[in-house]
C-alpha cells in the first residue's frame, strides 16, 4: 500500500480542475518603448526583467522602479497611455531626450524644494487657523467665566437666607423631616421637638392631676418617674423649664422641705421642688380639680403657644426674603415651602427655683471662727483664764505657743477605774495626739486626703503586681499590660489611668522595689522578684501611718 503524501491534500481540497494563477508584472515603461507583459510562474516573487530591444545598444532595464516626476513625460503619465494595449505596443517615437528619466541628484532637489514649500504653505495656513481658533477659545472662556461668576454670585444669595434663622445641631432624618412625613394636605406643622414637648406637658398634666385630686404633695421626682414610664423618654428639669417657658400660668414652682417621702435615697430634711397646678378656684370655696376637660383646654393652650412661637419664626423668615413677604397670621395655613419648620430653634428653658444654699464649714479655721462666734465675750474669757489655770501645774515648764483663734479645750475629766493607775502625764499626750489628729483630718486639704487613699490600697497592689509577674514570666511588663492585669485581680473597681497614678506613687516609694524604664514611647516596669513581699507591705503600711497623722 502506498503511503499518502501530505501534499496530495492540497491538490483534492477543491473539486474540478486546478486552473494556474498567474501574476502580473507591473514595470516601469523603459526608455525603448513599452513591451507586452509577460506572465511569469504563480510561484516566483521576483519581479522579472524586461528583454532589451532588439536594435538598440542600450542594455535591458533594471527590474527596479524609479520615480518619475508627473512632468517629466506627460503621454506616459496620462491615464490613456498607460492603459490603452495600443501605446503598449508600439515602440517609442519620441527622442531619448525628451523620454529619458531624470538624475537622482536633481530629483532629490527638485523633491526638496517641494516638500519645502509645501511646508511652508501649510505652517501658514496653521498659523492663521490657529489664531483663529485661540480667539474663539478666549472669547468663550470669558463667556463662561462671566456665567459662572453669575451663578456662584445666586448660590451665595440663596445661601445667605436661611443662614439667617438659628440652626441647631444635626439631629437625625426621622426628627429633620418630620413635618414632611406627616399624612394629610400640608398645614401648620409643629416641629418634632415641639410635639415631644406638648407630649411631655399632656404626660406631666396626666399625674400632676392625679397627685392633686388625691390631695397629695406633687414633687419633681414622681412627676419625672411617672412620665418617663408613660413616654419611654427621659425627662428632666431643663423640660420643665421649657414647659414654664411656653405656659408660664400652668403650674407653681416652690422649693420645700419636709416633705413626706418613701424612698431610702431621699431625707425629709432635703429640699424638692414641688409642682402646684393652677386653676380657676370653684365659687363654692372648695379645692379645684383637675377634670378631663381643664387637662383637655390646657393641652389646647399648650399647643396653641407652642404654632404661635412657630409663627414668629416663620414671620422673621417671610422678611427676610427678597422680596419680603407679609401674611396676616389669621389668614396662615400653611408654612411657606421653603421654610424649614423642623429646624426652628429649641425652647430656651426658664428658671426653677433653687434650694437655698447654706453655709458649709471646708476647713478647721472655719469651724473654730464659727464657734468662737457663737459665744459671749464674758464666757470666752472665763474659758481662757481656766484654760491657764488647768495648764500650769502639768506643764512646768514654759507652755507651747496656742493656736491662734483656738478655743479652749474642757478641763479632762475624771479618770475611770480601768484607767486607775495610769500616769496622767500618758493620758494627757494621748489625749494631744488625738487632738492633732483630728485637726489634721479637719484641715487635710483633697489633695492630701486623695493621696491617703491611694497609701492604704498600696500594700494590697503590692502583691497583686508581684503575682502578675510571676504568672507572665517576663523581666518586665509594659504600663499598659500590667494595668490591665492589675485591674482585672484588684478588689477595688479603678479604671486604668487611676491604676497607673498608684503605680507611680509605688514606684516613686519603693524605686528599689519597683523601677520604670521610658523606652521610645512605651514604659516598662520592672520588679524585684527576690524582695521580701513582707517587708515591701510593712515599709507600705509605714508610711501611710506617717502621712496620715
Amino acid at each position: 500500500m502506498a503511503q499518502s503524501r501530505v501534499t496530495d491534500f492540497f491538490a483534492r481540497r477543491r473539486p474540478g480542475p486546478a486552473v494556474p494563477r498567474t501574476k502580473t508584472v507591473c514595470r516601469t515603461p523603459s526608455p525603448a518603448g513599452l513591451t507586452d507583459p509577460v506572465p511569469t510562474p504563480a510561484g516566483s516573487r521576483k519581479r522579472a526583467r524586461p528583454p532589451a530591444a532588439p536594435g538598440s545598444d542600450q542594455p535591458a532595464p533594471p527590474a527596479r522602479r524609479r520615480l518619475r516626476l508627473h512632468d517629466a513625460h506627460p503621454s506616459s503619465s496620462s491615464p490613456d497611455a498607460t492603459s490603452s494595449p495600443a501605446a503598449t505596443s508600439t515602440p517609442a517615437t519620441s527622442s531619448p531626450a525628451a523620454t529619458s528619466t531624470p538624475t537622482l541628484p536633481s530629483l532629490g532637489k527638485r523633491i526638496k524644494k517641494a516638500t519645502v514649500s509645501a511646508s511652508l504653505q501649510q505652517d501658514k495656513v496653521l498659523a492663521k487657523d490657529s489664531i483663529s481658533e485661540f480667539r474663539s477659545c478666549l472669547q468663550r472662556a470669558r463667556e463662561l467665566g462671566a456665567r459662572v461668576q453669575a451663578l456662584r454670585a445666586r448660590v451665595q444669595e440663596e445661601a445667605e437666607e436661611p443662614a439667617e434663622q438659628p440652626c441647631g445641631e444635626m439631629v437625625p432624618a426621622y426628627q429633620r423631616f418630620h413635618a414632611l412625613a406627616q399624612p394629610g394636605p400640608p398645614g401648620l406643622v409643629l416641629p418634632y421637638k415641639y410635639q415631644v414637648l406638648a407630649e411631655m406637658f399632656r404626660s406631666m398634666d396626666t399625674i400632676v392631676g392625679m397627685l392633686h385630686n388625691r390631695s397629695e404633695t406633687v414633687t419633681f421626682a414622681k412627676v419625672k418617674q411617672g412620665v418617663q414610664d408613660m413616654m419611654r423618654k427621659r425627662f428632666e428639669e431643663h423640660n420643665v423649664g421649657q414647659i414654664k417657658t411656653v405656659y408660664p400660668m400652668s403650674y407653681r414652682f416652690r422649693q420645700e422641705r419636709n416633705v413626706p417621702t418613701f424612698k431610702d435615697g431621699t431625707k425629709r430634711s432635703d429640699y424638692q421642688l414641688t409642682i402646684e397646678p393652677l386653676l380657676d378656684k370653684d365659687p363654692g370655696g372648695a379645692v379645684p380639680q383637675l377634670t378631663a376637660s381643664c387637662l383637655l383646654q390646657r393641652r389646647q393652650v399648650f399647643s396653641q403657644n407652642l404654632v404661635q412661637r412657630v409663627k414668629e419664626h416663620h414671620k422673621a423668615f417671610l422678611a427676610s426674603l427678597n422680596p419680603p413677604m407679609a401674611v396676616p397670621e389669621d389668614q396662615l395655613t400653611r408654612w411657606h415651602p421653603r421654610f424649614n419648620v423642623d429646624q426652628v430653634p429649641d425652647i430656651e428653658p426658664a428658671e426653677l427655683p433653687q434650694p437655698p444654699t447654706t453655709e458649709k464649714l471646708t476647713t478647721a479655721q472655719e469651724v473654730l471662727a464659727r464657734a468662737r462666734s457663737l459665744m459671749s465675750p464674758r464666757m470666752e474669757k472665763a474659758l481662757n483664764h481656766l484654760a491657764l489655770h488647768s495648764a500650769e501645774p502639768s506643764s512646768p515648764r514654759s507652755p507651747s505657743p496656742a493656736l491662734p483663734a483656738t478655743p479652749p479645750a474642757t478641763p479632762p475629766a475624771a479618770s475611770p477605774r480601768a484607767l486607775k493607775g495610769v500616769s496622767q502625764a500618758l493620758l494627757e499626750r494621748i489625749r494631744a495626739k488625738e487632738a492633732q489628729k483630728q485637726l489634721a483630718q479637719m484641715t487635710r486639704r483633697p489633695e492630701q486626703e486623695l493621696r491617703l487613699q491611694r497609701l492604704e490600697r498600696l500594700p494590697e497592689l503590692a502583691r497583686v503586681l508581684r503575682s502578675v509577674f510571676v504568672a507572665e514570666r517576663k523581666p518586665a511588663l509594659t504600663m499598659e499590660v500590667a494595668c490591665s492585669r492589675m485591674v482585672g485581680s484588684c478588689c477595688a473597681t479603678l479604671s486604668l489611668g487611676e491604676m497607673e497614678r498608684h503605680l507611680l506613687l509605688l514606684s516613686e516609694l519603693l524605686p528599689d522595689w519597683l523601677s520604670l524604664h521610658h523606652i521610645r514611647t512605651d514604659t516598662y516596669i520592672k520588679l524585684d522578684k527576690a524582695a521580701d513581699l513582707a517587708v515591701i507591705t510593712e515599709r507600705l503600711a509605714r508610711q501611710a501611718r506617717a502621712e496620715g497623722l
